[in-house]
């Protein structure tokens, strides 16, 4: 994931600054695609999900071998972009209902 993620950096200070760019721009691919690159390549779980709007999904993405994770969000178009990524996901369990 750190490859990844230093790859995009690196691409986006090469590239011509003729036009603006968000690093979204970097990470946006097919939604099967990108789930298959999540499962097999990095090793990572779908965890939870929500909706954002009508049209886009969030989802949490965990890799429990070494806990990084990714935040995908997903477009009705079939398209999806990671919106963030991390290091050293830590579940917390719920609380005990005190009742």
């Amino acid at each position: 994931m750190k490859q990844a993620l230093a790859l995009a950096l690196c691409t986006l200070a090469l590239a011509p600054q003729a036009q603006a760019s968000t690093i979204s721009d970097l990470f946006c691919d097919d939604s099967a695609r990108l789930e298959r690159q999540l499962l097999t390549i990095h090793g990572a779980q779908k965890q939870g999900y929500g909706m954002r709007g009508p049209n886009t999904l969030l989802e949490m993405w965990i890799a429990p071998s070494s806990g990084d994770w990714t935040l995908v969000q997903n477009y009705a178009d079939g398209r999806s972009c990671i919106v963030a990524i991390g290091e050293h996901w830590e579940q917390i369990p719920p609380e005990a209902d005190p009742a």
